[in-house]
């Protein structure tokens, strides 16, 4: 949704009937200009580039105030039906302050324990192959406030706030087998356009999401607002991913892994491990690393039409125009479209270029809230469809009479037939890791990860080792990372592969392990050396950041010794924050490098230096005055 304007907690009741009478009238007036098109009309109506064709998957009745759309492992679309939006059921309002944050009377128990609200989880199926949902099926109804799906392990994560929750489905009968196990708690729901949301599978195993702005949330003692998020099925790991970027809606990973998050600071955030980037400080709260001293600004783009992006993507198929494949779309939910734009590599991160319109509704009741890439490269949209576009009055009506999802695809293209990739054998999985259809890939790796499936490592570990072919690689790295199986003898040997994003992922899942031996310590601090990648630079500092001080700090200053590195807006940065945090843990380490008469002399070492200063003197320990004054009395007279 659109961020609303400042508002009064509450509005009084003649004021809240000239609202209601003022949006009733703009409805009427929208209507007869012609908006709000008839579901049957609206595809008829939309304007697409050549080569593009759409088509009405599902529209009201059956699914309503859709918000999201994604294809399982049998091709099947599924939806949420927000139906509840703006207030959570069986709660009471106790505050609501300018920015709409709402301060409720308790915390709701979780599903299906909890009160029941309106929303539901839809499979929408076509079953005779036209193209057009003809069976609708809910998965779950009555839940309050659900803004994620994903699929895996044998069941179905969902994002119901304040809760992560994990429903099994062994016989994949589309009814849950019980009642869910609560994975984790603590997200934030002061705020329904701006929840936790879009559940996504990282190529590494990992289940990510991303936090809107205006919520707070305390997961397992770790606060934030705006930021990206993951979760270790295995593992049962939490952390914060990185923090900051607006109001987020929307996750994709690219062709080589890297992550861009969709934000109305947009069109897109490269998100990079560890990283924080700006907020609206006064609204959104002030980051959480009080040492950081630096955030990222948003991303250069040249236009955002219609903003704010909504649902994001990297489209990797070929079943669009080839001048879409690899480009980031999204939805434009004030302006009525969905867009794209060419990501173009900056030093150790990205540009946005826009490309053009891929859709244009013509409709001002067109909201389009999520796209997704399905079977032979169709392109879903959601369209939450209604005559409003912001909430500035947590009591204003909404229409939740309607709702859409659209189908793009070359044109003359029939509809894809649909696959059951939980019907083929481990090894036609493997086959399809490293094929053009990135959907097939991605699903294809999450049902190996569920099977763990011993037989295929040594396929995947001849993938990952071949020179060829970045892609072919990749694809065997990703596949054994997310089966658990990606150890470090295998990490070492990438560490020399000649693809930069293989050397980039072997350095991640290397840095994830957080203890790692001498040898891979060794080898680590050897390619900071003498690594020229500056994307690779970058997770090298990142990934420094989260081993023990005496084998991270060397790796970040090695990093910084490069003349690549120095001069990028980024990589310093990520280096400072893996060094800060010995400021306490390993003081003496620092010293040794910093509280020397040379440090002062080198740029890089100096600028650290100071803020190294800044830090012992901030922390208001004996340790860390004697840090600082031996820091200052190394200073050149």
């Amino acid at each position: 949704m659109a961020t609303p304007s400042p508002s009064r907690p509450a509005a009084p009741r003649a004021w809240a009937i000239l609202l209601g009478s003022a949006l009733a009238l703009a409805a009427g007036a929208a209507a007869a200009r012609g908006q709000g098109h008839p579901a049957s009309e609206a595809a008829a109506r939309m304007t697409l580039p050549e080569g593009v064709e759409v088509a009405l998957v599902a529209a009201e009745p059956d699914v309503r105030q859709t918000i999201f759309v994604k294809h399982d492992d049998r091709g099947r679309l599924w939806t949420i039906q927000y139906l509840q939006y703006p207030n959570p059921a069986g709660l009471e309002r106790v505050e609501v302050d300018r920015w709409s944050r709402t301060t409720y009377d308790r915390v709701p128990e979780p599903p299906p324990h909890g009160p029941r609200g309106d929303d539901r989880i839809t499979i929408c199926e076509d079953r005779d192959g036209d193209g057009r949902a003809d069976t609708f099926r809910d998965f779950l109804d009555g839940l309050n406030l659900v803004t994620g799906v994903e699929f895996g392990h044998g069941g179905v994560w969902v994002l119901n706030v304040p809760y992560l929750l994990f429903y099994p489905d062994r016989d994949r009968d589309d009814v849950p087998d019980g009642d869910p196990e609560v994975c984790l708690s603590g997200f934030g729901m002061e705020d329904a356009q701006s929840l936790s949301n879009h559940l996504t599978w990282g190529p590494d195993g990992w289940l990510y999401g991303v936090n809107g702005s205006t919520t707070t949330c305390v997961v397992r003692g770790i606060e934030f607002q705006s930021g990206v998020w993951r979760y270790h099925p295995l593992t049962r790991e939490f952390e914060l991913f990185c923090e900051g970027g607006y109001n987020c809606f929307g996750l994709a990973f690219d062709r080589t892994g890297e992550l861009l998050v969709s934000t109305n600071g947009g069109p897109f955030l490269h998100a990079m491990q560890g990283a924080v980037y700006y907020k609206s400080f006064g609204k959104h709260g002030p980051l959480h690393h009080p040492h950081a001293h630096h955030h990222f600004p948003i991303l250069r783009c040249d236009a955002v039409p219609g903003g704010p992006p909504t649902g994001g993507l990297v489209y990797r198929s070929d079943g669009l125009p080839a001048h879409l494949r690899d480009t980031f779309i999204a939805g434009n939910f004030l302006g009525h479209s969905v867009s794209w734009w060419r990501v173009l590599p900056r030093g150790s991160t990205f540009d946005a270029a826009y490309g053009g319109l891929l859709l244009d509704a013509h409709d001002t009741w067109f909201g389009p809230t999520d796209l997704a890439v399905g079977p032979g490269g169709t392109l879903a949209v959601s369209d939450f469809h209604d005559a409003r576009t912001a909430h500035p009055d947590p009591d204003a009506a909404w229409d939740r009479r309607n709702g859409r999802i659209f189908a793009l695809r070359a044109a003359g293209a029939p509809p894809a037939a649909p696959p059951d990739l939980a019907a083929l054998p481990s090894d036609a999985l493997v086959d399809l890791l490293t094929g053009p259809d990135g959907w097939a890939a991605e699903r294809a790796r999450v049902e190996l990860a569920g099977r763990r499936d011993a037989a295929v490592a040594p396929r995947l570990e001849a993938l990952a080792r071949s020179t060829d072919d970045e892609d072919r690689a990749l694809g065997g790295v990703w596949g054994l990372a997310a089966t658990g199986r990606f150890d470090e003898p295998l990490a070492l040997d990438l560490l020399g592969h000649p693809a930069p994003a293989v050397r980039r992922w072997a350095v991640r899942l290397l840095g994830d392990r957080r203890e790692i031996s001498p040898a891979a310590a060794s080898a680590l601090l050897a390619l900071a050396r003498r690594e020229t990648d500056l994307p690779t630079l970058a997770q090298i500092a990142a990934s420094a950041r989260r081993l023990p001080a005496g084998q991270g700090v060397p790796m970040a200053r090695a990093v910084l010794s490069t003349a690549e590195a120095r001069h990028d807006e980024r990589v310093p940065w990520l280096a400072w924050w893996a060094i800060e945090p010995a400021a306490v843990s390993a003081p003496g380490l620092l010293l040794d490098v910093y509280g020397v008469p040379d440090a002062w002399s080198d740029g890089t070492r100096r600028d650290d230096a100071l803020r190294l200063l800044r830090r012992w003197a901030a922390d208001g320990s004996a340790a860390g005055d004697e840090a600082c004054a031996a820091a200052l009395a190394s200073v050149p007279a």
